[in-house]
């Protein structure tokens, strides 16, 4: 019980209203993000300092991301994450989330010192790029090595609690050298499942709810996405009843 009291409550968003729902709710630090549903990409610079002019308290840690799909990036994408890194960092956020990844399953460590440096300082996390490395003992290493201080992982599964058992060896071996933070499919059903076979003392986990769009005039043909699309007039926000219920679910 008292482990779980004193874990810290990482909370994935996509808006500022998000940032203040998680810090209503308790939780400790968000990850800010855009296009949730290509796993996160960077947020604009617009809503970067949007959100910390709004909130009070919580840390904002923002992830560089340029696209969705793998994470091998070309020169000029590396570029563009070296900029908005050091944009971010002027707009005052208190960390970066960050991956790269080489075509055989690496971490490039290059392109992570690159972007490290940029941070000058700033708290930095290697994000589930980590989860398709080819061998995570190897990229553990790696990262402790660059002075990450956090990998988010699912322990390469499916899901947190899937992946738990690879997660709770990847904590013992990380020691006091980084923070070894589960994340993926994390609700208040499995928190504490998650929490006790893998020893982990911070968490990641988004708390997403429909809210139907305030737009009164709908127009039901176009869309504005792709083959796979989704509703045009509902909105995925987070919900600040449910961040409080998965931490309440974690203390027990």
């Amino acid at each position: 019980m008292g482990e779980t009291m004193n874990l810290t409550y990482e909370i994935c968003i996509d808006s500022t209203a998000g940032a203040l729902a998680a810090e209503r709710a308790g939780a400790h630090r968000v990850e800010l993000c855009a296009a949730l549903f290509e796993g996160g990409l960077t947020p604009t610079l617009g809503t970067v300092e949007a959100t910390l002019a709004a909130v009070s308290s919580i840390r904002v840690h923002v992830i560089i991301r340029p696209r969705g799909g793998d994470f091998v990036y070309d020169e000029h994408e590396v570029a563009a994450m070296v900029r908005d890194v050091a944009a971010v960092r002027d707009a005052g956020a208190q960390g970066v989330v960050i991956g790269a990844l080489t075509p055989a399953g690496e971490v490039d460590t290059e392109v992570a010192k690159r972007l490290i440096d940029a941070a000058a300082g700033l708290s930095v996390t290697f994000h589930r790029a980590f989860d398709m490395t080819a061998d995570p003992f190897a990229a553990l290493e790696t990262l402790a090595g660059l002075g990450i201080d956090r990998v988010l992982t699912s322990g390469q599964d499916s899901s947190a609690l899937e992946g738990a058992p690879l997660i709770a060896e990847l904590v013992r071996r990380a020691g006091d050298r980084l923070v070894v933070m589960p994340g993926g499919g994390i609700t208040q059903r499995n928190v504490g499942r998650v929490v006790e076979a893998t020893g982990a003392r911070e968490i990641h986990f988004a708390a997403l709810v429909d809210e139907p769009s305030p737009a009164v005039h709908r127009n039901p043909y176009p869309f504005m996405g792709g083959e796979l699309r989704q509703p045009e007039y509902v909105r995925r926000v987070t919900s600040p009843a449910l961040v409080a219920e998965v931490i309440s679910a974690a203390r027990g």
